[in-house]
């Protein structure tokens, strides 16, 4: 067969209607063992391969998911978007990825393709800032936030990390070891990191005789570079003892700035991050920083979302995973 085999072929090849054909293609539970095993032996055989045009005409569902991403070259996103791929995978639904990076009409022409697609949903993964383009699509779609707060809609679900904990967490390591001038890298923007910032400067105002210092800065390792440089450039009384990033890939800056100082770490400088994306686990890093179950985050989105085709009229909800710290070899006590 020269053309492409088409559901009347299964039909005939199975000795069956194209109207059962379609029931079993769609799982329909109405379909006798006997002709259910015929028609599928006759697509094996055939080779077919349903329409999804066909067959969202039929279910109302495309079976694709629209992920839209705020930056892909961002080491976090990795263990989030593999759990919402396995979750998405095994409930038989296929991922549309898109990169928000660029701008904001590059960000509205990926939302703007997935609405005209009639995607079975959305997720937006990552801090988004409500643009237009973006309150446009949840309107439209099925839609749940991951690891993000930015999002604040009524049918809009969240499925974010515990960010205040997992500063506490951050401070509270450094306050245990003896630390009393710290630095906090928080980011310029965006609600997660907010709750971040806060989270330490809750930790500071608890212990006492601490010296607390923020700097807000982008959340890239040059930014956070350029940050640690100027903090660790002071006289020896001055500078901070410990830093703790908002993200693992500011904390690596920090590493090359106290580096370039000629300061040891962790003799000299503590350091910590947040997010324990790869290159914080290798082992000529060893960072310490906080797990924010970015995996739990990511799959608990798909669940939401399937929740949220199901029943669109639903109450918005949110659901925060648990955040950890771990220790590695970045932070000890600081020098007497």
């Amino acid at each position: 067969m020269t053309r492409p085999p088409t559901i009347r072929d299964v039909a005939a090849r199975a000795g069956v209607s194209k109207s059962l054909v379609s029931l079993v293609i769609n799982g329909s539970p109405l379909v006798r063992d006997e002709k259910r095993a015929a028609v599928l032996a006759a697509v094996e055989e055939l080779g077919f391969r349903p329409s999804a045009t066909a067959r969202h005409l039929t279910t109302r569902r495309t079976g694709a998911v629209g992920v839209l991403v705020t930056d892909l070259r961002n080491p976090w996103y990795a263990d989030a978007l593999d759990a919402v791929h396995a979750r998405l995978h095994a409930a038989g639904a296929t991922m549309l990825l898109g990169d928000a990076r660029l701008d904001a009409a590059a960000e509205g022409r990926v939302l703007h393709t997935f609405v005209d697609l009639r995607l079975d949903g959305l997720v937006l993964v990552g801090s988004l800032e409500p643009t237009p383009a973006v309150l446009d699509a949840a309107q439209r779609l099925p839609t749940v936030v991951a690891g993000a707060r930015d999002v604040d809609l009524p049918g809009v679900d969240v499925s974010v990390q515990d960010d205040d904990a997992g500063a506490r967490l951050a401070t509270g390591h450094l306050l245990a070891l003896g630390h009393r001038r710290l630095a906090h890298l928080a980011g310029a923007s965006g609600a997660v990191m907010r709750v971040r910032e806060e989270g330490f400067e809750a930790a500071v105002a608890a212990a006492e005789g601490v010296r607390g210092e923020v700097v807000r800065t982008a959340m890239t390792e040059d930014a956070g570079y350029l940050a640690a440089l100027e903090l660790l450039s002071r006289s020896e009384e001055d500078r901070p003892t410990a830093v703790f990033a908002a993200a693992d890939v500011a904390a690596l800056g920090v590493l090359r700035a106290a580096a370039q100082c000629g300061l040891r770490v962790p003799e000299d400088l503590s350091v910590v991050g947040f997010d324990d994306v790869p290159l914080a686990r290798l082992p000529g890093t060893a960072l310490t920083t906080v797990d924010p179950s970015s995996a739990a985050v990511g799959a608990t989105a798909v669940d939401l979302l399937m929740d949220r085709v199901a029943d669109p009229g639903r109450e918005r909800r949110v659901e925060v995973a648990p955040t950890s710290l771990v220790v590695r070899r970045t932070t000890a006590p600081p020098r007497t």
